[in-house]
């Protein structure tokens, strides 16, 4: 007798995975500082080496951070990262507090995070691992984003009948939220509130999807293609009422086949606990699930 299994609980939708975030930075010192002393992360040995840019590695997923921009940009909202024990983050947080003095950066525990603010103001919320995040124990699960009252339902239509992601309304911190669909374990988060928000200013985040072509023609029915970046990669930055044309969020979306070279690259994450005194043979690479 077949097994009665909930075969949509393991639908991903059109949108395979979230692979980054792009924040624009001034200088590069305070990032190593904050993403690979204090959070703990590995920098890509690989790709952007050099003292103008950095790509930061957390489980599948990254963020970049190239310095060509003396206005740092800043995400109208929060980036959530798993990491595997709180207790030693807290630790190593508090090591580049000296060192960071006169910039944005804070950190404060709470019960089951902890929240933080890199050198130039960018909000991050750091968890273990739980259910919510499926086997993560080092990862980028979810970007929440400040968006205006009344757009949620609209964005999820968007990225439902453009995209053929999967998503959801609900509540999120209280609010009306649009959970959209971006990975195993990962989601935008477009969170209503009426609290005045920034003029978007140029940040990015990079996705791979399935259907390459078919959200493709969509967005070029609606003129809203911004970028022909190559054969695997196109840009959009306006989410919109399908409807009526209008506006309701701003972000760059740079969308990738799941044929670009790129797409489930390996990367390299270490052992954090690591230490010249300390060392053990064998445990230099992370030991947990990614």
């Amino acid at each position: 007798m077949a097994e009665n299994y909930d075969r949509a609980a393991e639908s991903l939708g059109n949108v395979l995975h979230m692979e980054h975030v792009n924040l624009m930075i001034p200088e590069q010192e305070p990032a190593i500082l904050f993403y690979i002393t204090g959070l703990r992360l590995t920098r890509d040995p690989f790709l952007m080496t050099g003292v103008e840019n950095m790509w930061v590695n957390m489980g599948r997923s990254q963020i970049h951070l190239p310095s060509r921009n003396p206005i740092p940009q800043r995400l109208r909202g929060t980036l959530g990262i798993v990491v595997p024990d709180l207790k030693e983050l807290e630790s190593s947080l508090g090591t580049i507090e000296d060192k960071l003095t006169g910039t944005k950066f804070s950190f404060v525990r709470k019960n089951n995070c902890i929240e933080a603010s890199c050198p130039w103001g960018n909000q991050f919320r750091i968890h273990e691992p739980s259910p919510e995040y499926g086997t993560m124990h080092l990862g980028m699960p979810y970007l929440e984003l400040n968006a205006p009252v009344g757009s949620a339902e609209q964005i999820a239509r968007f990225y439902n009948e453009v995209f053929g992601a999967s998503t959801h309304i609900g509540k999120r911190n209280g609010q009306a939220c649009a959970s959209v669909s971006t990975g195993n374990s990962q989601s935008l988060h477009f969170i209503e509130t009426d609290r005045p928000q920034p003029e978007y200013d140029g940040h990015h985040v990079a996705i791979y999807i399935a259907d390459f072509l078919g959200p493709y023609e969509k967005l070029i029915n609606l003129d809203l293609i911004s970028q022909e970046s190559d054969e695997y990669e196109w840009r959009f930055i306006d989410i919109v009422d399908i409807d009526t044309g209008k506006l309701l969020f701003k972000i760059e979306h740079e969308v990738r086949s799941a044929t670009h070279p790129l797409y489930a690259r390996p990367l390299v994450n270490r052992n954090p606990a690591q230490s010249n005194r300390g060392y053990c043979r064998g445990q230099d690479g992370f030991l947990g699930q990614i």
